[in-house]
């Protein structure tokens, strides 16, 4: 993968109705809100599945892989997302995905 490419990185949850909701949500927000000062952060949506509402999907975009790992590892991150998986009582499933680029076409030389 190339180092410059910006990446999008899915983050699902299973969060419950009621109660857990009401704990669960404020905290995905405080997330997003420190994520916006990161280096690298491009931009970010919190989703969920109109078919199954307890289903959540946060799309966020970061100018390359080495921003979100430097976010994903970082101290703050790590204890606001310890208290979401206590309360959910599930790992949170991440996905990274990049850019679909067109292979590099290779030439020959013109033999003479």
């Amino acid at each position: 993968m190339e180092d410059n490419l910006a990446i999008e990185v899915m983050i699902k949850r299973n969060i419950k109705q009621g109660p857990q909701a009401r704990k669960v949500v404020p905290l995905i927000l405080q997330l997003r809100a420190l994520a916006t000062y990161q280096p690298g952060y491009i931009s970010g949506r919190t989703l969920f599945n109109v078919g199954n509402p307890e289903e959540c999907l946060v799309i966020s975009e970061w100018q390359s892989l080495d921003d979100w790992y430097r976010w994903m590892k970082s101290k703050d991150r790590m204890e606001i997302q310890s208290k979401i998986e206590a309360l959910t009582g599930e790992p949170t499933e991440h996905s990274i995905f990049a850019p679909m680029l067109a292979p590099k076409e290779t030439t020959k030389p013109a033999s003479s």
